[in-house]
């Protein structure tokens, strides 16, 4: 499982982007699962990011699931219309 940070904003977005996409290609299961209940402070950053290692993931053959995504998160990506592409658990 990897884990979001409690800030994900654009200053933390490229660090941690890098810190995901290392933690996935350690991880060998067929599914991914992204633990975001840590995440409190956030910005659109947050969904680049997510989107981004969904994109890695597939790359791998691999499935991207959230879990715990913050309501307002969720929102936004619906707002912007790429809900769908974020599932969750």
């Amino acid at each position: 499982m990897l884990v979001l940070p409690a800030d994900l904003t654009r200053n933390q977005a490229s660090a941690c982007l890098q810190m995901l996409v290392q933690g996935l290609k350690a991880l060998t299961d067929a599914s991914v699962v992204v633990d975001a209940s840590a995440l409190v402070r956030f910005d659109s950053s947050a969904l680049a990011v997510l989107l981004e290692l969904r994109r890695e993931s597939l790359a791998q053959g691999r499935k991207l699931r959230i879990r715990a995504l913050p309501s307002r998160l969720g929102d936004l990506a619906t707002l912007y219309g790429i809900a769908e592409l974020l599932p969750t658990e």
